[in-house]
């Protein structure tokens, strides 16, 4: 007998059916958004959750508590030894739920074909600029000519729609969003511009050092007609638009999105759960209580249990991340340990 469904609903009546799932901590780029040049001390690796305990959680998520979407992200997954298999082990789930992965692009060159082959259905690649020399500034890493060799290699294995995802950075890139977009669209990818939020190592992020979605779109409407996109957005983070007289290889039409997280937050439709590296759940980006899930799991907790467990922390789901309220206080752990 199949085990009963029961959503993972909050107290504003939000249902949660979209998963994030952090393999690692760890990263090979060094972006100044998310962690210092030096780095981080990174989880031990006894704290990590083993490649069959990431399998059961999302086995749990999806068969006992309705999540259809998974997305894996980090850190930087890539550098998951046990990824390939992980990927297989979710593709193999009834039902199945629609897999993709959130990464920085530097070694998916390699890994596109076998996580294909695997069931990944498609990947975001983090590109912030296109310039080299920035590159180095923004991520301290030469590694640009890696990442746009594994976004080209996801479009042949056919993770597709390829999306691109973009932060700007006030006096490095923020002259970059209509390059971007131009790049995104020549290559058929789908670009996401991101607003840098406080998730910073460092706890430097400032409103004011921010660019916002409305200097984004300034800059693309300057250069390109964007037209209002009739698509549902739904729980969707990003705020999407056509693009008037473009379209994709495949002959759908050209879309760009912002998600203005910050000055313009979509906390009131959010359908997101997330799980940590070390197997704790989040029940929202910016929440500073976890629930361990790790620790019940290898005590012997049933399913049922860990089902139980995780429903009762999203069931105390804030109403938003309150960004904008005066004792907002910017999460302990940085992005790269949260997951994206």
């Amino acid at each position: 007998m199949a085990p009963s469904v029961v959503a993972l609903a909050d107290r504003y009546g939000r249902i949660a059916t979209d998963l994030r799932v952090s393999l690692t901590d760890r990263c090979n780029l060094r972006c100044t958004y998310c962690m210092p040049p030096e780095g981080l001390p990174w989880l031990p690796g006894p704290d990590l959750l083993t490649d069959d305990e990431v399998v059961r959680l999302v086995r749990v998520a999806v068969t006992r508590l309705g999540i259809t979407e998974v997305r894996f992200t980090g850190g930087e997954p890539l550098l998951r030894p046990g990824l390939v298999g992980i990927v297989a082990e979710a593709s193999a789930l009834t039902p199945r739920p629609s897999l993709s992965l959130t990464t920085n692009g530097i070694g998916l060159d390699r890994l596109a074909g076998p996580l294909a082959a695997a069931g990944l259905d498609r990947v975001n690649v983090s590109l912030d600029t296109l310039d080299e020399d920035r590159f180095l500034r923004l991520a301290h890493r030469r590694r640009l000519p890696d990442v746009l060799a594994g976004l080209r290699a996801a479009e042949a294995a056919g993770l597709t729609p390829v999306k691109v995802n973009a932060v700007l950075v006030r006096g490095i890139n923020d002259d970059e969003a209509v390059p971007l977009l131009k790049y995104a669209l020549v290559n058929s990818y789908e670009l996401r511009f991101i607003e840098q939020m406080p998730l910073d190592a460092g706890h430097t992020w400032r409103r004011d050092r921010m660019v916002t979605a409305a200097e984004i779109l300034a800059q693309l409407t300057g250069a390109y007609e964007l037209l209002p996109d009739p698509a549902e957005r739904g729980g969707a983070p990003a705020q999407t638009w056509l693009v008037a007289g473009e379209q994709l290889a495949d002959g759908n039409p050209a879309r760009v999105g912002v998600i203005a997280s910050v000055s313009q937050p979509f906390c009131g439709a959010c359908d997101r759960t997330r799980l940590t590296a070390d197997g704790a759940v989040r029940s929202c980006l910016f929440s500073r209580d976890e629930t361990d899930l790790r620790g019940a799991l290898r005590s012997g907790a049933s399913d049922d249990e860990l089902a139980g467990l995780w429903g009762a922390a999203m069931a105390g789901k804030p109403a938003g991340h309150g960004i904008d309220d005066p004792t907002f206080l910017q999460p302990a752990r940085p992005m790269s340990a949260i997951g994206g």
